[in-house]
């Protein structure tokens, strides 16, 4: 493995002192690619697997690895097309495929009965992979993911997916455009700062560019989770943000209707990014969830 952040390229936020954990890069191979996942440590404790939203990456994780590893070898996985990992042409970008690209390469890493936290897009790739792949998570965490996205949404989405991307002259012209989308974040600016330079990188016509295949959205599938929960069997928990409209009292009771062992948490001051919005109470919600669970 390769070194990522180092504890001296750490920039804390002043209001909360948090700073992204040093990790180190790994990769794996699944699906005829080459995986790229970032791995915060630490060996030989119960394992833990987060999975980012679309066109995000492993670094939706950074200030909150710090608060599992004492616990947890935690690992962040980048899906494929997205962060640091391969992309794929012809597109193929299914929910199965990413599930299935999750078997193979946590059968390669030897995790076995592992914590999976799914964020947005990853929420519904977590609840696929454990839907259809049940012998290795042991407890599921899915976060603030809209269980049906509606015709109009997809419609937008493969809309953005096919107009071309901005280019940049500099990273740090990318870095002064860029804001955390969906929602309306209340991340620092320099959290939104420090995920935007891990989210772009230099292609080589010399240009700044998002590090993620817009062919993610230009393909995006239509896919309700409500039915997927009915064959989770495992402890599990709904987290939602405080000021996010993704999950609402109707979509909180119909999971509970087909899955009534689900656990259900709200995080305040957060929007949809609530690793980036409020890490210290999504680390609350899923630690006291975890403690329950053991």
């Amino acid at each position: 493995m390769t070194p990522g952040i180092t504890a001296d390229a750490r920039i804390a936020h002043p209001e909360d002192g948090l700073a992204p954990a040093p990790y180190n890069n790994g990769f794996v191979e699944a699906g005829g690619l080459k995986l790229h996942f970032a791995d915060f440590g630490t060996a030989g404790r119960p394992p833990m697997l987060c999975i980012h939203g679309g066109a995000a990456n492993t670094h939706w994780f950074d200030y909150v690895a710090p608060d599992f590893r004492a616990d947890y070898h935690v690992r962040a996985l980048d899906l494929r097309g997205h962060g640091d990992s391969d992309w794929i042409d012809p597109p193929d970008y299914s929910y199965e495929r990413y599930a299935a690209d999750i078997d193979e390469a946590v059968a390669k890493l030897d995790m076995r009965d592992f914590v999976l936290i799914g964020h947005s897009m990853g929420g519904m790739v977590s609840l696929v992979y454990t839907a259809t792949y049940p012998e290795r998570v042991k407890r599921l965490i899915v976060v603030d993911t809209t269980m049906h996205l509606s015709p109009e949404r997809i419609s937008a989405m493969r809309g953005a997916g096919n107009r071309e991307g901005s280019n940049f002259a500099t990273q740090e012209d990318l870095v002064k455009r860029y804001r955390l989308r969906p929602g309306n974040s209340v991340a620092p600016l320099e959290r939104q700062a420090h995920i935007a330079r891990q989210s772009s990188r230099q292609f080589p016509d010399g240009t700044w560019r998002y590090k993620f295949d817009r062919n993610v959205y230009a393909t995006r599938e239509a896919r309700d989770g409500l039915p997927l929960w009915e064959r989770i069997r495992i402890p599990s928990l709904l987290v939602k943000g405080g000021l996010s409209q993704r999950i609402t009292p109707e979509i909180s009771a119909e999971v509970q209707k087909r899955a009534p062992h689900v656990e259900l948490a709200e995080v305040p001051n957060a929007d949809h990014h609530i690793m980036l919005d409020n890490p210290k109470g999504f680390v609350k919600v899923v630690r006291e969830f975890l403690a329950k669970h053991p």
